[in-house]
């Protein structure tokens, strides 16, 4: 598995090798032990999700879960291709606000690790596309919360693209209104 850091101290891009043939391929998308022999100490996952865009430029985020049940995620697109994006929300941070965004699809096969403390959303590129991620803990609808999608500085690809939100997500607080509940320093501010 290639093993990539970004820009934001925690967020990596997780890249499994493929192994193919005339009938297709076959990858290993995850593997606790590989990834500590390469020298991350990933937690466990309790949470698999599954979720279906049928449009182009559906966007969702950008979401977390507070403490006690806040969330890493290991994000990957199972089809289609989407511009995955997180965001440093830990208070105290070096990197608070700041973000980072990859392309995932299914060709590429990149997959996203975003710890708790961190905003996770994407916006989907291609028709029918499908995101799966791990998750950390359990959903805990009073742990819920989103900050607005256009709120911090993001570079989305709207290129010829008319963005396309939830309710939810359209009333979510500006990143400057936001008070977050993470710090730098431990889970919860």
């Amino acid at each position: 598995m290639q093993i990539e850091k970004t820009a934001l101290e925690g967020v990596l891009i997780l890249t499994p090798a493929r192994h193919g043939d005339h009938r297709g391929f076959f990858s290993e998308s995850w593997n606790k032990k590989r990834l500590e022999e390469a020298g991350l100490d990933m937690p466990e996952f309790v949470q698999d999700n599954h979720s279906l865009s049928r449009d182009v430029g559906t966007v969702r985020g950008l979401h977390f879960q507070s403490p006690p049940h806040a969330q890493g995620k290991l994000v990957r697109c199972g089809r289609g291709r989407l511009f995955d994006v997180a965001v440093d929300i830990r208070k105290g941070s070096p990197s608070y606000g700041k973000w980072v965004g990859e392309e995932l699809s299914f060709e590429n096969g990149r997959q996203l690790w975003i710890p708790g403390g961190f905003l996770h959303g994407f916006m989907t590129l291609e028709p029918d596309t499908e995101i799966v991620y791990k998750c950390t803990d359990y959903y805990a609808p009073d742990c819920d919360g989103a900050v607005r999608w256009d709120s911090c500085g993001i570079d989305w690809p709207l290129e010829g693209i008319s963005p396309i939100l939830s309710g939810k997500d359209e009333k979510a607080p500006a990143l400057a209104d936001f008070d977050s509940p993470f710090s730098f320093e431990g889970e919860a501010a």
